[in-house]
C-alpha cells in the first residue's frame, strides 16, 4: 500500500553542516508530514561559518538520480535548490521539459516546481562555480515553473541577466515574472537595499495560479510581518521553498502556500538557536499554529489600481492597522442557517435561530428584491436575530439590516466604509489562508471559511478546503472574532467539523431542503450542543 504522504523532491546540493540545502529542505519536508526524496547536485564540505569545497555530481549520476526516482515514487511537488553550474541547469531544464512533461500528461496532474535560485549561502561564501561571475542563466527554465523565490540579492542578478533595466523593484518584478513564464517571490528577510527594515517585507507577484479568485491574479502583493532578531536563521531561504512545495503538495493553491511557508519560517527563526560558531538552522515547529497575526497583505503598486478595490484600500493603510471598525456579535452563532427566501427565514427565526443570513439568489424584478429584504429585515427585528443580509449591501445599509454578509469578490465593489459607518456587522468569506488574512485586515463581525467539502449550490473556483485542514484553518490563528464552516456539511458531517475546533457552521441544504426547515434547524442545533438528535 502506498504511503498516504505527499512525496515531495528536493533537487539540491547537501550541506555538511546539516543546516541549509538538501539536510533543510528534508527535514522541512518531513516536519510537514510530506516524504522527502533527494536529488543531490553538489556535495559541499561546510559548517555554520564557512564553505571548504563545492563538488558537483557527474551529468550521468545527477539523471539517473532524477529517472530512478520518476519510475517508482512520482513526486507531487518539487523544489528545486542549489544548481553549481550552468550545464546543470541546462540539463535539469532539458529533463523536465521533455520526460517529466511527459509523465505529468499521462498522470493527468501538473506538478508544482519551486525554484530557489540559490547562489550565496548565509556565511557570504559563495556557491556555485567560477562562471557564476559572469551570470548564471535560468532562461531554459521559462515556462516550466510554477514560483522562483528569488532573495534581494539574487533578484538583482536575475533582473541583470535579463536585461531588466525598468526602475524599482515592482517593475523590474514584473518584468521579470513575466519572462520566466511563472509566478515569484522575492523575500525580504536579508534587509536589502530596497527592503523595509521593520518588516519582514516579501513581494509577492502572481500570474496563473489554478483554483484562485480571478481578482488575486495578475497582481503584485506585498506580504509583511514583524522581523524578528534571532540570527540563528541559516537556511531560511531553502525552508521557504521547500515549505512552499511540501504545502502545494497537500493540495493548498499557491497563494495559501506562499503565506503558510512565511509563517513556518517566522516561527522557525523565532525558535531557533546556534549549534556551532555560526548562525544556527531554524527550529522546525509544524504546521504553523497559535500565530499572533499572519503577513499583512497589500497591494505593491496600489496607486496605479484603479477602481474602488479593497486591496487598493488597505494598501494606503500601515501593514498593521486599519481605519474600518465592525461591531462584534452580541449572540453566539452556533447552527447558522443560509436561507433563499422569506418563508424559510420565518420558518428558522420562529424555531429559535440566533444568526441567520438571506441568501436570494433569483428575484423577478429589483423591487420585489427590495421588498424580500424589507420583510426579512423586520423578521430579524421581531425575533432580536442576528440577520445578515447576502451581497445586497446597499439595501442592507438602506434600511438598517443588522449584517451583510461579503464574499471575496464583493469586496471589490463594496462601499466599507458606509457599512461601517452605518454600524453593521459585517460577515466575509474567505477560501484558505490567503483570503482568511485578507478577511482578518478588516476586523469583520465573523469570518466563513469554505468550502469545506463540495457543494452544488455555488460554482466556486477554489478547491474544498476538507477537514484535515480546516483543522489547520483553526490552529492558525484566532483572529478575535467567529470562525464559521460552510459548505457541503449535512447533519451526518456536524460532529466531525465540529471536531476541528471551528466555532461555528453555516447550514444550506441540510435547512432548506428539509420537509420542515424549522425542525431541521432545531435537530442541528441539538447535534452541535449535545452531540445526540433532538427526540
Amino acid at each position: 500500500m502506498r504511503s498516504a504522504k505527499p512525496i515531495v523532491w528536493t533537487i539540491a546540493g547537501s550541506d555538511s553542516g546539516g543546516g541549509a540545502g538538501i539536510q533543510a529542505d528534508l527535514a522541512t519536508i518531513g516536519d510537514l508530514g510530506g516524504h522527502g526524496c533527494s536529488v543531490i547536485t553538489c556535495v559541499t564540505a561546510q559548517n555554520s561559518v564557512a564553505v571548504n569545497g563545492v563538488e558537483p555530481v557527474s551529468d550521468a549520476l545527477l539523471l539517473n538520480q532524477l529517472n530512478t526516482l520518476l519510475v517508482d515514487l512520482p513526486p507531487k511537488a518539487i523544489k528545486i535548490g542549489l544548481l553549481a553550474n550552468q550545464r546543470q541547469i541546462d540539463l535539469l531544464a532539458d529533463w523536465l521539459a521533455t520526460h517529466f512533461t511527459s509523465h505529468a500528461k499521462v498522470t493527468g496532474y501538473q506538478v508544482p516546481i519551486i525554484l530557489d535560485p540559490v547562489m550565496v549561502a548565509s556565511c557570504g561564501d559563495t556557491l556555485v562555480s567560477a562562471e557564476a561571475d559572469k551570470g548564471l542563466d535560468f532562461s531554459p527554465f521559462r515556462q516550466l515553473l510554477t514560483l522562483m523565490t528569488p532573495n534581494g540579492h539574487e533578484f538583482e542578478a536575475l533582473s541583470a541577466l535579463v536585461g531588466n533595466d525598468s526602475d524599482g523593484i515592482s517593475a523590474k518584478a514584473q518584468n521579470l515574472a513575466r519572462y520566466l513564464g511563472c509566478n515569484l517571490l522575492i523575500t525580504g528577510g536579508d534587509k536589502g537595499a530596497f527592503w523595509q527594515a521593520q518588516y519582514a517585507e516579501d513581494h509577492f507577484v502572481c500570474h496563473r495560479v489554478p483554483h484562485t479568485s480571478a481578482l488575486h491574479q495578475h497582481r503584485g502583493f506585498r506580504l509583511s510581518s514583524e522581523r524578528s532578531d534571532n540570527p540563528n536563521h541559516h537556511g531560511s531561504g531553502c525552508t521557504l521553498s521547500s515549505a512552499i512545495a511540501s504545502f502545494l503538495a497537500h493540495g493548498l493553491v499557491l497563494h495559501d502556500a506562499v503565506l503558510l511557508a512565511k509563517a513556518y519560517v517566522g516561527q522557525g527563526i523565532a525558535a531557533a538557536s546556534p549549534v556551532g560558531a555560526g548562525s544556527g538552522p531554524l527550529e522546525r515547529c509544524g504546521w504553523p499554529k497559535g500565530l499572533k497575526s499572519l503577513a499583512k497583505i497589500s497591494l505593491i503598486d496600489a496607486e496605479n489600481c484603479k477602481g474602488p478595490d479593497f486591496l487598493r484600500h488597505i494598501s494606503h493603510h500601515t501593514p498593521y492597522g486599519l481605519a474600518l471598525s465592525f461591531p462584534a456579535l452580541t449572540q453566539p452563532i452556533g447552527i447558522y442557517p443560509v436561507v433563499g427566501d422569506v418563508k424559510t427565514l420565518s420558518q428558522v427565526l420562529a424555531a429559535g435561530a440566533s444568526t441567520v443570513q438571506l441568501r436570494i439568489k433569483q428575484v423577478s424584478t429589483t423591487d420585489e428584491l427590495e421588498r424580500q429584504i424589507v420583510d426579512a429585515i423586520a423578521l430579524g427585528r421581531e425575533y432580536g436575530a442576528q440577520l445578515f443580509i447576502n451581497d445586497h449591501w446597499q439595501l442592507a445599509v438602506k434600511h438598517g439590516a443588522f449584517g451583510v454578509h461579503l464574499g471575496q469578490e464583493d469586496l471589490f465593489d463594496a462601499d466599507l466604509e458606509a457599512i461601517a459607518n452605518a454600524g453593521m456587522a459585517l460577515g466575509l468569506s474567505s477560501h484558505g489562508v490567503f483570503e482568511m488574512a485578507l478577511a482578518c485586515q478588516l476586523k469583520p463581525s465573523y469570518i466563513a471559511l469554505g468550502h469545506i467539502f463540495p457543494t452544488p449550490t455555488k460554482s466556486m473556483p477554489s478547491k474544498a478546503q476538507g477537514l484535515e485542514n480546516l483543522k489547520h484553518l483553526v490552529a492558525l490563528f484566532d483572529p478575535g472574532c467567529p470562525r464559521v464552516a460552510i459548505g457541503g456539511i449535512d447533519k451526518s458531517r456536524l460532529e466531525a467539523v465540529k471536531a476541528t475546533g471551528v466555532d461555528a457552521v453555516a447550514l444550506v441544504r441540510a435547512v432548506t431542503q428539509a420537509p420542515s426547515p424549522g425542525d431541521a434547524y432545531l435537530e442541528l442545533l441539538s447535534l452541535w450542543e449535545n452531540g445526540d438528535a433532538a427526540s
